[in-house]
């Protein structure tokens, strides 16, 4: 994917001590403003963090703006939660995709709460009050924490629930061998909790800590884990033959995509959340999984794929 990077983009990330990227569209993917819509002679800045789903919703934001008359500038590719929330709340950016459980460790709540609509009330309240941050409607979309094995390990190990596994855990410790990222290992609502809700205890000579890139082809290969930690909307799950264990006790939090945008923005430009609307009601887990395997799996750019989608949707 081109990136080009302004020197307005600079300081900002210097001034955030991140890095990130503004990115710009090739030629006949992105394209400029249309010349009349709901947007015309509206100017918007679109942000993401800096992994492949956050790039292509980006991108989709980006181009789906620009088919409305708006002019789009990119500042896709930032560090983290931390930075592009920061980017957000200054005024530096205008928008971009959050997720909500991510939205709700950014606000410090300790509270755990399970179900996607209350978190998504409660969180969008805190936040425009504190913030004067809006978030629109959550899509289906659930990016959450996932446990995987693959399809064919765990038939053959009958296992399909957390629950399963954590009895194949307790009973078959050899045959449970899971990989995590460190962050996984360390967060309050990762592997501690997930052990002690489903009440299992792996021995550590069993568990593997790798980055987070590598587990999906770990699992897929059984070597060195069967199971591992994966995110939902991920597209190699499908692409590698990988199947999600149900969480069944309802542990792992909620994580629906929302577009975030200033209030202040939303409030001159109501526009944007109509505009919005039909891609936040496609934007599906699995439908996520399907686009993100295009960039992963088969080496298109996310310009490409948001290009593509948006016109297949007549969204463009």
């Amino acid at each position: 994917m081109r990136k080009v990077m302004s020197a307005a983009v600079a300081l900002l990330c210097a001034t955030l001590s991140s890095g990130c990227a503004l990115t710009s569209s090739p030629p006949g993917q992105g394209g400029g403003p249309a010349e009349d819509g709901p947007l015309k002679g509206v100017t918007l800045n679109v942000a993401s963090k800096n992994f492949t789903e956050q790039l292509l919703l980006c991108e989709i934001t980006a181009q789906r703006l620009e088919s409305q008359g708006a002019k789009v500038k990119r500042t896709c590719g930032m560090s983290g939660t931390n930075a592009v929330r920061a980017a957000l709340t200054s005024g530096a950016v205008d928008m971009y995709w959050e997720y909500t459980g991510s939205g709700w460790l950014a606000l410090q709540q300790k509270e755990t709460v399970t179900d996607p609509q209350a978190l998504y009330r409660k969180l969008s309240a805190m936040d425009k009050t504190r913030n004067d941050v809006v978030w629109l409607p959550p899509a289906a979309a659930n990016n959450t924490y996932a446990v995987a094995a693959k399809t064919e390990t765990a038939k053959k190990l009958h296992v399909s629930t957390l629950s399963d596994y954590a009895r194949l855990a307790t009973a078959q410790p050899g045959s449970a061998g899971f990989c995590g990222a460190s962050e996984f290992f360390g967060r309050d609502d990762g592997w501690p909790g997930l052990q002690k809700t489903y009440g299992f205890r792996l021995p550590k000579g069993k568990v593997a800590e790798l980055a987070e890139g590598p587990i999906y082809n770990a699992v897929a290969k059984s070597n060195p884990c069967d199971f591992g930690e994966v995110f939902a909307t991920d597209g190699r799950i499908s692409a590698l033959g990988l199947t999600l264990l149900k969480d069944d006790k309802r542990y792992f939090p909620p994580y629906n995509l929302s577009l975030n945008v200033r209030g202040t923005v939303l409030h001159k430009n109501p526009q944007i959340s109509t505009v919005m609307a039909p891609v936040n009601k496609l934007l599906t887990t699995s439908q996520l999984q399907k686009l993100n395997a295009r960039i992963d799996v088969d080496g298109k750019t996310p310009e490409e794929v948001a290009g593509q989608w948006l016109s297949d949707n007549n969204l463009k």
